[in-house]
């Protein structure tokens, strides 16, 4: 099972789950922002040049993602650093 790395940001409230080798830099090529009135908040997919999904960000990341994801979350805010 591979390890997953998720990072969250809650002074902003704001989670991103990368579905890349975190030991290598792989930049956006696009971002496809899904309908905000549908999921009630808003989750941006990252895809490469080739169209594989790097990631997905999640805003109103408490109110969309499981609170232990957050709370085993890297912390990119004061409270985790």
């Amino acid at each position: 099972m591979a390890d997953v790395r998720v990072t969250y940001d809650k002074t902003v409230d704001a989670a991103y789950v990368y579905f890349t080798d975190p030991q290598v830099r792989v930049n956006s090529a696009y971002t496809y922002p899904c309908d905000p009135v549908d999921v009630d908040g808003m989750i941006n997919l990252d895809f490469d040049e080739q169209g594989r999904l790097l990631g997905i960000e999640v805003l109103a990341a408490s109110s969309k993602l499981p609170t232990y994801l957050l709370q085993s979350a890297e912390r990119l805010d004061a409270e985790g650093a």
